[in-house]
C-alpha cells in the first residue's frame, strides 16, 4: 500500500514539477499551463499513452488537470462507439459530469460557509 502512495506522489509531483517550471521558465500564464496539460491529456488519452500511466500511478495520474484531459477523450471514445458522430459531441460531458458537479456544488458550499476579502 505504500508503495501505491509514493507512485501517485512522485507522478503528481512530476506533474506539479512541469508546471512549476513551465511557470518559472517560460512567459507562458498559469492559464495557458493549465490549457495545455488538459488539451495534452485528451491527446495522450486519445493515443492511448496515459492509460498505462493511470494504471501505475493511479490518482497521482487522474486528479491532475492531465487526468480530466484523459477523462473527456474516454468519454468521447465511448459515446463515438455507442451513438456515432453525435457521441463526439456529447460524450465528454457525460463522461466529466460527476467531477464537474462536485466541483460546483463544493465550491458552492464553501463560498457560503467563508466571506471572501480582498487582497491587501
Amino acid at each position: 500500500m505504500f508503495l501505491e502512495y509514493l507512485k501517485a506522489f512522485v507522478v503528481g509531483g512530476l506533474f506539479c514539477l512541469i508546471g512549476q517550471v513551465l511557470i518559472d521558465f517560460t512567459k507562458l500564464t498559469p492559464a495557458r499551463i493549465l490549457t495545455s496539460y488538459v488539451v495534452a491529456g485528451v491527446v495522450l488519452g486519445a493515443l492511448g499513452v496515459y492509460e498505462p500511466i493511470v494504471e501505475f500511478a493511479g490518482a497521482g495520474a487522474t486528479v491532475p488537470l492531465t487526468g480530466f484531459g484523459n477523462l473527456l477523450a474516454k468519454g468521447v471514445k465511448t459515446a463515438v462507439a455507442e451513438k456515432g458522430l453525435l457521441g463526439a459531441f456529447t460524450g465528454g460531458f457525460t463522461a466529466s459530469a460527476a467531477g464537474i458537479c462536485a466541483a460546483v456544488f463544493f465550491g458552492l458550499i464553501v463560498s457560503l460557509l467563508f466571506k471572501s476579502k480582498d487582497k491587501k
